[in-house]
């Protein structure tokens, strides 16, 4: 379809969508559940709202504490040599939507300009409603957003496709690489594109970490071989560079009150923690028999930034949770009573015989919350109180997910006024 028709057809798809009458095409389902977001958070649909630019000042603090700083070299390599041709425009935005580098051909910065694309600006998706960076950061997917697609009416003549970035240490979300520019410059290729670069950048993160571990094993080691006992040298985010006395392990969670002395690691159990040039020492100092778990807080209220905290008569600690594995806690928090692995991969993908995938995940998810959760079948102990906090909006639990279960948990609770 030629891209003037088929942005003719999604003006007509979204104008009947937001009139609540039947759409002459079904817009695609990440689509439609970004738009449900921007009605349920009062977006206006054809008025263009900024919020502030970041200053100069700013801006540079930012990009100076981004990681995503140290890959600029191969998002460049990646997307600049095809912009200036293709007509695109290149922008790298960080966690929060805020843009800070942005790079390609002259008359389409320009053009971005006019759309307030632009270096400082928050192109999160509930100020600007659905685009390549804001819809991208909250479903934590590659997106393409193309023409009337976008919520808002002023960007229609605009097409984007972003790719998020993550941290290959603990999973966070780093930012959004997306690549724009004008409707008819934008090829369905372009995705794939983008999503291969980003990935190539989060392999340099990985490269550059496993560089970082090698230089703390290089300092660990010898110290290590001279200690008795159990000891082991990990990163700042828990992962091993060296150990001994003990088996090997990739990684090891850390409590978020985390320093020197004696501190209880989940795990290992009470542990003396001495400094490390890149990483810290951790001298176990009893057997590996902890306190007990005694309640799991599961926080889902906020977007792209899921937690489990777990507590117990040592104190508590907390994991970050990837998106997979907040819609696996999700679903045994609303089922005390447990689930197979056949039931969750139901109720996750739609096809119970996918437990192999199930299986796996959970047993990651086991080895970070050893002691909490249970198997055969999969739920939480018995003895664990569990509280789930969800989001003020039941339209933003899991914004991500395509969970059936998930997706009829927000139905469940949705109100009306919003797009079928």
């Amino acid at each position: 379809m030629d891209a003037r028709d088929a942005a003719r057809l999604l003006k007509g798809v979204r104008a009947a969508a937001l009139a609540g009458d039947r759409p002459p095409a079904a817009p695609r389902p990440e689509i439609a559940e970004s738009w449900r977001r921007m009605l349920a958070g009062g977006v206006h649909p054809d008025r263009d709202a900024r919020s502030r630019m970041l200053s100069a000042a700013e801006t540079e603090e930012r990009r100076h504490v981004s990681p995503l700083r140290e890959v600029l070299p191969v998002l460049r390599e990646g997307l600049l040599p095809a912009l200036d041709e293709a007509l695109h425009i290149m922008v790298v935005a960080d966690a929060e939507g805020r843009l800070l580098w942005r790079e390609g051909h002259p008359s389409i910065l320009r053009k971005a300009d006019r759309l307030g694309f632009a270096v400082g600006a928050d192109w999160d998706e509930a100020v600007v409603g659905t685009n390549g960076v804001g819809t991208a950061l909250v479903t934590r997917r590659p997106v393409q957003v193309f023409s009337a697609e976008h919520f808002v009416s002023s960007h229609h003549d605009w097409t984007c496709a972003g790719a998020p970035v993550r941290d290959p240490r603990d999973g966070r979300l780093l930012g959004v690489v997306d690549v724009s520019g004008p409707l008819a410059t934008m090829h369905p290729a372009t995705l794939a594109w983008v999503s291969s670069v980003a990935r190539l950048a989060e392999r340099e993160l990985r490269v550059r970490h496993l560089e970082s571990l090698e230089r703390l094993r290089t300092v660990a080691a010898p110290l290590l071989a001279r200690l008795p006992g159990r000891a082991l040298a990990v990163d700042p985010n828990g992962w091993t560079a060296a150990v001994a006395g003990l088996a090997a392990v990739d990684r090891v969670p850390l409590p978020k009150s985390f320093g020197p002395g004696r501190v209880w690691v989940p795990q290992l159990g009470d542990c003396v923690v001495e400094p490390l040039p890149g990483g810290w020492l951790l001298r176990i100092a009893q057997e590996r028999t902890g306190p007990r778990a005694t309640r799991v807080v599961l926080d889902l209220s906020r977007a792209g930034s899921w937690s489990a905290t777990v507590y117990g008569a040592a104190g508590s600690w907390s994991q970050e949770l990837s998106p997979r594995h907040a819609e696996l806690l999700f679903l045994l928090a609303e089922s005390p009573r447990g689930r197979s692995a056949a039931e969750l991969a139901g109720e996750l993908f739609g096809d119970p015989t996918r437990t192999v995938t199930v299986r796996a995940e959970m047993s990651r998810v086991r080895r970070n919350l050893a002691g909490v959760l249970t198997h055969r079948p999969y739920r939480f102990a018995e003895d664990v109180e569990v509280e789930l906090i969800r989001p003020p909006d039941p339209a933003g639990l899991l914004p991500h997910s395509t969970a059936p279960a998930v997706i009829r948990a927000r139905l469940g609770h949705r109100g009306r006024g919003m797009i079928p």
